[in-house]
Formats: structure tokens, C-alpha cells, sequence
């Protein structure tokens, strides 16, 4: 596989891409293979957090029960704690929504040297907001009076406010990456079921799961549309097929290091001629104490 065999296009159809994998590997030789994908990628964080000079932001988006805490915690669970910061958008705090939509997202960024993950993103802002344009009325949007104004110059003006976004990131040394977990609906009704039968999963289940259920079709169409909107060739979206885990975290994490592995130039700085110079004498005097 390369990465482009995931990539959205603007075209993108998702009832016609599929959500489970042809013929993928078992599952125990998928973990190994992640294994050694996240030994790798958890190398190239150590060399950009030396190289101090870029940052990668990687964004997951996906339906309830996609997979997307237990991905984040297995891709990147090799990763040094202080090089990496995850941050999972909620619904918006008041103090949030006195600020411009993108604000919480700009002091979420990852500084240079670092991966910063969004666990749910900016995206939910032309998503969830889409599909109740009734929670726009807490922004109190200027000439925005009811969930009506909510028009189709609307969206198209957030889908390019976020592309100039992203646009000003990668502009000022941030790679991204966007991640779609392609989940069908029988999946998910599986993996709610078991949340319900499984006690120590029961926290994770909330009757408000049910009822964004039923628009499942409405919040298939609101992605399609932001993907179409904002897949760029310099922030390109994947769909990664979600009805596998194991394969799911597989392919995020070799997409993730294939298209990392292309920077040649992120290394580690090289000791200036001084102290390579007197590497042997500080030997020395270390073993000499």
C-alpha cells in the first residue's frame, strides 16, 4: 500500500469506499508489523524534536465508536511523553465561544519539535455544526439570527477559512495530516452493543449516541462535503477503513511514516567542531572523577 490508495478525492463518495479491508493480514501479524512502523515513527519524533524546526499535526475525525482513543493510544503510544500533547475537543466553554471558532484550536497547536493530535478537530466546527445549525446560535455570529442563516455561502465560507488555516500552519513549518475512520453503521450498532453488555464499558455510553445515530445519513453527507471542500495537496485527507482496529492503527501509522520519512533533512544537529573535537578527552575526565 502507499498512502494515495487512501486518499480522498473531490469527488469522494463514501458509501462506495469501503469500511473493512479485502484479505488484510491476521491479527497477530498486524500488531507485530505495527510494532515495528511505531519504533520507526516514535525515531523520527526524536530526531524533529532535535531538529527543532517543524511539527507534525495529525487530526482524526470519525463517527462515535470509530476507534479513534484506542488508535491514538497504539500509533503513538512508543512516542517520548515530552514531544508529543493530544487534546480532545468537547462541546466549545463559554470563554470558547466568545472567541472566533478557530481560537481554541490555534493555542491547541503543536510548537516546533513536537506532534500535536486532535482527537476530534476544527472540523467538528462545519460537522456537528451542519448537522445542528441550532448550536450556532451560542456564537452569537454577527447578522446570524436563526439556524437559517446557516446557508450554503455559509459553510462554503468556514470550509475556506479552514483551508487558509491550514494553509498559514504548513506555510510556518507544520505538517498535517487528516484522518477519516470510515466506519460502517453495522459496525457501529456492534460496538454500542458491547459498550452496553460489557460493565466496565458502560461508562462509555451515552443515550445522546442513539439519537445522533438516526442522522447517520445527514452526518455522512456533512463530511462528505467538508472533505470535498478542504482535501488540498498540501493537507490531504485519508479515509482509512475502520471496522478493523488492528488494520485501521496499521495504516494511519505507516501512512504517517512513509510521507514523514520523505524529510531527509530532519536530523538531529551535529555537535559543533569543539566538542566533537574533545569527545575523547571528555571521556576522560568523566572515567577520571
Amino acid at each position: 500500500m502507499t498512502s494515495d490508495d487512501y486518499k480522498a478525492t473531490e469527488q469522494l463518495q463514501l458509501s462506495k469506499l469501503p469500511t473493512l479491508l479485502k484479505n488484510s493480514p491476521s491479527k497477530k501479524k498486524t500488531e507485530k508489523e505495527l510494532g515495528k512502523v511505531r519504533r520507526d515513527l516514535a525515531n523520527f519524533q526524536a530526531r524533529l524534536y532535535a531538529h527543532d524546526r517543524h511539527a507534525v499535526l495529525v487530526c482524526f475525525q470519525g463517527m462515535d465508536t470509530s476507534g479513534k482513543d484506542s488508535l491514538i493510544r497504539e500509533v503513538f503510544k512508543d512516542f517520548n511523553a515530552r514531544g508529543v500533547v493530544q487534546h480532545s475537543f468537547k462541546v466549545p466553554t463559554n470563554i470558547e465561544l466568545s472567541q472566533g471558532y478557530l481560537w481554541r484550536h490555534y493555542i491547541a497547536l503543536p510548537s516546533k519539535g513536537h506532534f500535536g493530535i486532535f482527537n476530534r478537530t476544527h472540523y467538528e466546527n462545519v460537522l456537528v455544526t451542519r448537522v445542528h445549525p441550532e448550536y450556532l446560535m451560542a456564537e452569537n455570529l454577527p447578522g446570524f439570527d436563526s439556524p437559517d442563516d446557516a446557508t450554503e455561502d455559509f459553510w462554503q465560507m468556514r470550509y475556506q477559512q479552514i483551508n487558509n488555516f491550514e494553509k498559514e500552519l504548513i506555510e510556518n513549518g507544520t505538517f498535517i495530516f487528516k484522518f477519516f475512520l470510515h466506519l460502517s453503521k453495522e459496525e457501529q450498532k456492534s460496538r454500542l452493543l458491547r459498550r452496553l453488555k460489557t460493565p466496565e464499558k458502560n461508562w462509555k455510553f451515552s443515550k445522546d449516541d442513539l439519537k445522533e445515530r438516526k442522522l447517520w445519513e445527514n452526518y455522512m453527507h456533512c463530511y462528505e462535503q467538508a472533505i470535498r471542500h478542504t482535501h488540498t495537496d498540501v493537507a490531504p485527507w485519508h479515509i482509512i477503513p475502520a471496522d478493523d482496529k488492528p488494520v485501521a492503527r496499521l495504516l494511519v501509522a505507516k501512512i504517517l511514516l512513509e510521507t514523514l520519512s520523505q524529510f531527509k533533512e530532519i536530523q538531529a544537529p551535529e555537535m559543533d567542531d569543539e566538542v566533537s573535537g574533545n569527545i575523547n578527552k571528555y571521556i576522560q575526565a568523566l572515567q577520571n572523577e
